[in-house]
This record gives C-alpha cells, sequence and structure tokens, in this order.
C-alpha cells in the first residue's frame, strides 16, 4: 500500500511567507487527513541506481506558531514511496527546472505528480497564450528590435516582460521606445513578451483559480498607488470580486484544454476583461488568499479532486 506520503519540490521554507503562501497552505490541509509531508529542493534531487531520490526533510506546518514550521527528519527517501508529489519552485524555468521534469518523468506512472512533469516543460507560461491571443490585448513575442520598434508605434504605451520570469519580477511599462533600455532587457532574457498597456489595471486585475478543468474561484489583486504591477509580493491588495460572463467563457476553453494537457491546477489572469497572456502551471498562487478574504478553501478542493 502506498505510504501517506506529500512531497514537495519547492523553496526552502524559510523563503515562504506563510501569510500568502500557496505551497504551504496545501501541506497543512492535507497533514489534517494524516499526510506526511516531505520537502526538498530542485537541486537535490537524483536518479541513483535507476531510483529517484530526493535529499530533504520530513516537515510539520502549524500556522499558530510563530515559527511556522517544524523540520523533523532529514534523510533521502525514494520518491516512489510517495502518494502525490507537487512541483512548487518558483520560476525562472531554466536548465535545473527542465532537468527536474525529466526525473519526475521517469516515475509519473507510479507517483501522481501535480503537476505533470511533462505537461509542465511542454507548456511555456507566456508562449502558451498565444493560441488564445484573440482574447488579449495586442502582444507580440520576440528579440528582434525591428518589430518592436513597430510595436511601440501601434501602442501608446507598452508593458514589457521576460518571457521565463515570474511575480512580476522584470516587467516594465515604456511610454516610448528606449533601444538601450530594450537591448539590455533582451541581452538579459532573449526573448521578451511585448503588449498593450491597459490603463483599467489600476483597479486590479483578476486571478482565476482552474482545478482539474474546472473554475473554482477568483480574486482581485489591486496595484498599490504608483504601480502597475497586480502581483501580492509587489504589495497587490487583493478584494473579492466576480467574473463577468466574458471571462467566465474565456476560462472554461482554457481550463477544458489545460486538462486535455494534464494540467491539475493553474492560475490565469485577466485585466479589462482581456486574457493577460499568463498561463500560471509552475507554481500558481493565492489559494491562501482567497482563503483570507473569503474563507473559500480551495485547498480542500484540490485534495478532494485528486481523491487524498
Amino acid at each position: 500500500m502506498t505510504n501517506k506520503i506529500v512531497a514537495i519540490q519547492g523553496n526552502h521554507p524559510s523563503k515562504l511567507n506563510p501569510k500568502t503562501d500557496t505551497s504551504v497552505f496545501l501541506a497543512n490541509e492535507i497533514q489534517k487527513k494524516k499526510y506526511r509531508v516531505f520537502y526538498y529542493d530542485p537541486k537535490d534531487l537524483s536518479i541513483i541506481d535507476t531510483k529517484v531520490i530526493a535529499k530533504g526533510f520530513f516537515i510539520k506546518f502549524n500556522y499558530k506558531d510563530k515559527k511556522f514550521y517544524k523540520i523533523q527528519k532529514k534523510q533521502n527517501l525514494n520518491l516512489i514511496k510517495c502518494k502525490y508529489i507537487l512541483i512548487r519552485q518558483d520560476p525562472p524555468f531554466n536548465l535545473e527546472y527542465i532537468s527536474t521534469t525529466y526525473i519526475l518523468e521517469t516515475i509519473k506512472s507510479k507517483v501522481k505528480i501535480i503537476n505533470n512533469p511533462t505537461s509542465i516543460r511542454n507548456i511555456s507560461e507566456k508562449l502558451y497564450s498565444v493560441k488564445y491571443q484573440k482574447f488579449m490585448p495586442n502582444t507580440i513575442f520576440t528579440q528582434n528590435i525591428k518589430e518592436i520598434k513597430n510595436f511601440f508605434k501601434k501602442n501608446k504605451y507598452v508593458i514589457i516582460k521576460p518571457i521565463h520570469s515570474f511575480g512580476g519580477n522584470d516587467i516594465h511599462l515604456l511610454k516610448k521606445f528606449n533601444l538601450k533600455f530594450i537591448q539590455k532587457l533582451i541581452k538579459k532574457h532573449d526573448h521578451i513578451m511585448c503588449q498593450k498597456y491597459l490603463p483599467k489595471i489600476s483597479v486590479g486585475d483578476k486571478r482565476v483559480f482552474l482545478i482539474n478543468g474546472k473554475i473554482c474561484g477568483a480574486i482581485s489583486r489591486v496595484p498599490k498607488k504608483g504601480s502597475f504591477l497586480s502581483n501580492m509580493s509587489k504589495g497587490a491588495i487583493p478584494k473579492n470580486i466576480k467574473l463577468t460572463k466574458l471571462e467566465k467563457r474565456i476560462s472554461k476553453i482554457i481550463a477544458k484544454d489545460l486538462k486535455k494537457e494534464q494540467i491539475f491546477f493553474a492560475g490565469i489572469d485577466f485585466i479589462d476583461q482581456k486574457l493577460n497572456g499568463d498561463i500560471n502551471v509552475t507554481s500558481p498562487t493565492g489559494l491562501k488568499t482567497l482563503f483570507d478574504i473569503s474563507k473559500i478553501n480551495l485547498a480542500k478542493t484540490f485534495w478532494k479532486d485528486l481523491k487524498a
């Protein structure tokens, strides 16, 4: 019989904020079902004698304690002993990230892995949105300076994002074409995403939570004064929100497609009823925030749909 163990591949707990972190929220919920939680860093994942081994530790989470986690036992664990593995480390989606998907892929027929490592590798969080561009603001993906310059001629203000970053990092609002700045960004990130700026971001975006092919909830995130970034890590304020008919229709289309791609848990974002092009499949966030402002516990939904 499979052990009641959930392994989490993620950033060290000391780097997490328990007030907002979804990994901690999911782990805390599964502990209530008498599962043990094993935590490991991506760099500590190996294949030894054909076995997938993680060097990490069993851990107990408790929101009531000042230090919200307690490391119980450090050890090497053969990951086929787990019932579930959650891939929860933050991007960037670099070679280390890709390597872990190949390693975990070797045991995905024996352990339920969320999200499917093959699917995570195949779905670029921004480039996957190309198939939904009719629902998005004007957007191009390129590192061609001439194309970017032409884009600025057609769009007054432009948002520029690295394709493989996360959390609002290195996202810039440019009010005119700046050759040196753009060249520097391309040198650092290669292809970038250029998108028409939507002024209504000032009243907030909408983060939609998709679990097992269904729309399960949503929150709005309002940028702090003077900012255009709606990421909680950048100081945005969350609030309850309802989706419009158009947002629901688009979300259902994407949810259905992602389920076919074996993506169990994802987050998508809207600004002014337009998809912003971020299809979050690596480490979607926001479940703890949704619970805090609405008491809707999607961690329960998450584990229930996995039949934990």
